[in-house]
């Protein structure tokens, strides 16, 4: 779905190339280094989730992305454009084609659920007050909320905010959508829910999707590729299904596995013994020791 919306028109990437390409991307805040080293591209079209746990650089990969901060050294490429040292205008114009679906959904309670899907309208769009109102409906009745529009964020659900989020992330028909933590408060239902939008708007609008979270079950809905982070380093970029096998291998063939596959294999099915609890039990001994 193409809307003409009075935005600067882009030209897009060859058909092969990734929309989204980060390269030895490098991340420092003050004396810890967050990122190092990260590779990763995101084909046209797929949905990439990147998940690990508290501290393992998912959400400092995302905000990147989206040009929140440059990296140290490296380079982000969104869209065919290098975004690396992009500021001002030139970051405003690519931003255009992405929406963020921010974890809390980030709607203003001073206004209703339509115009807080439609403010991206009027604010980057010279389009007719009256057009906007048609696009907003689109919007609103492609997420479920048809019947929500005139109600402020105070008076829905939280999973309804969360579609509300989604439907003013989709206001300039963006190419890409990122999504921190979608599943984040929301109850089994709802999240299931908030799942089956995601992939909704991959096969429907054929938009590109990068989804940060550490909720496996979501995870293993949504992805047709997974990023594992841990400690700033990505230990595996793999399809969906590659995944799921490691993590239904037996305990014995799983001890064969390398350390990394290891501790991918203890995250994704959240056990309570493996390498993650051991490395914390040696990082607590040796911060003990004061080494």
């Amino acid at each position: 779905m193409t809307v003409h919306n009075g935005t600067t028109p882009h030209t897009d990437p060859a058909p092969d190339a990734p929309a989204i390409s980060l390269r030895d991307v490098k991340k420092v805040f003050g004396s810890q280094t967050v990122l190092e080293a990260i590779t990763l591209d995101v084909m046209p079209g797929e949905t990439m989730v990147i998940m690990g746990g508290s501290g393992s650089g998912k959400s400092t990969t995302l905000r990147m992305m989206i040009g929140s901060f440059p990296p140290d050294s490296g380079s982000i490429t969104i869209l065919g454009k290098d975004i690396t040292h992009a500021r001002g205008r030139e970051l405003d114009e690519v931003r255009k084609q992405f929406g963020i679906l921010f974890q809390s959904g980030a709607l203003f309670n001073s206004m209703t659920v339509a115009e807080n899907v439609a403010l991206p309208l009027h604010e980057h769009t010279d389009l007719d007050p009256d057009i906007i109102d048609i696009q907003v409906h689109i919007k609103l009745q492609l997420v479920g909320l048809g019947d929500a529009a005139d109600k402020r964020p105070d008076q829905i659900s939280g999973g309804m905010k969360k579609r509300a989020g989604l439907a003013r992330a989709l206001a300039l028909d963006p190419k890409i959508l990122f999504y921190d933590e979608p599943s984040a408060g929301l109850d089994p239902v709802t999240s299931a829910q908030i799942d089956q939008l995601i992939i909704a708007m991959s096969r429907e609008l054929g938009v590109t999707s990068v989804v940060v979270t550490h909720e496996m079950d979501s995870a293993f809905t949504i992805a047709d590729r997974m990023a594992m982070l841990d400690r700033g380093r990505i230990l595996k970029i793999e399809t969906r299904h590659w995944y799921e096998h490691l993590r239904d291998l037996s305990d014995a063939e799983a001890s064969e596995r390398p350390e990394d596959e290891r501790l991918i294999r203890q995250f994704l099915r959240g056990d309570a013994e493996g390498p993650i609890t051991q490395r914390a039990s040696g990082d607590a001994y040796r911060q003990r020791l004061g080494l």
